[in-house]
Formats: structure tokens, C-alpha cells, sequence
């Protein structure tokens, strides 16, 4: 559990069963209760659960900050699928408001790749090809 604890607070997102997230999610917002205490007995406390410094150093200065306002419910839980093997039923467990990474970028939905196709254009080709048409008429 102090390794899914570790990993979700480190990620802010991770994917695993749901008996596991559903007992994960105690322990996680029992380290934001310490975070938001702030003192060094928190601090010392959490530590001793989560025995990554550089977790526990973001727990207390950037993820405490988001939920000081709030008394509870840091986390959420997404029911996916349910696993080929076990046939486990697969979730993904994340922190509430968690900031999404700036490298990612949106998929071009099928209604986009659709009209692309019916141009005649690649998907990405599409708003740079209708600009030149449009200067050419």
C-alpha cells in the first residue's frame, strides 16, 4: 500500500483493480490531512508511510495547496474495464483538480479525421491546405 500510496502521489493518476483503489483511497487522503496540517510531526508521520522525500516534499508544498479549502474527497475513482486474465475489474484512481501535463496534446476526434479524408487532405494537413485554397479563388 506505501508504494501505490507513493505512486499516486508522485503520478497524480494511476491505473490498478478497484479493491485496490478503493483501499488506496484512505491512505492517500490520510496523507493529505497530514500534509495540510503542515507541522513537523505531520511531516515526520508521512515519512514514515511514504519513504520517498521527494514525494513527501511535493505532497507538502504543491498538492497541500489545492485542497486547504477542502475537508475531504482528494480523490476519484474511474471504473475502466475489467481485465483479460482475472477478469479484474481495472480503475484508475487520481488526485481531484490535478493539473495535466503541458506536453500532452489532444487526439483529433473522428469527425475531424473524417473531413480530412473527404478533402482528400492528411489529418494534419487540413487548416494549412484550406488556407491556401481559399487565397487561390
Amino acid at each position: 500500500m506505501r508504494n501505490l500510496v507513493t505512486s499516486l502521489l508522485e503520478h497524480e493518476r494511476i491505473e490498478t483493480t478497484l479493491a485496490k483503489a478503493k483501499e488506496l483511497r484512505g491512505e492517500a487522503d490520510r496523507m493529505i490531512t497530514l500534509a495540510k496540517k503542515g507541522d513537523l510531526h505531520a511531516r515526520r508521520q508521512a515519512l514514515a508511510f511514504i519513504q520517498d522525500k521527494q514525494v513527501v516534499y511535493k505532497l507538502f508544498a504543491e498538492i497541500k495547496d489545492r485542497y486547504l479549502d477542502r475537508n475531504g474527497g482528494y480523490t476519484k475513482i474511474t471504473k475502466l474495464r475489467y481485465r483479460k486474465g482475472d477478469a479484474a475489474p481495472i480503475s484508475v484512481i487520481e488526485l481531484v483538480g490535478r493539473v495535466e501535463a503541458k506536453g500532452t496534446s489532444k487526439k483529433k476526434s473522428k469527425t475531424q479525421k473524417a473531413m480530412a479524408k473527404v478533402k482528400g487532405l492528411m489529418p494534419g494537413q487540413a487548416k494549412k491546405e484550406g488556407a491556401k485554397g481559399e487565397n487561390e479563388s
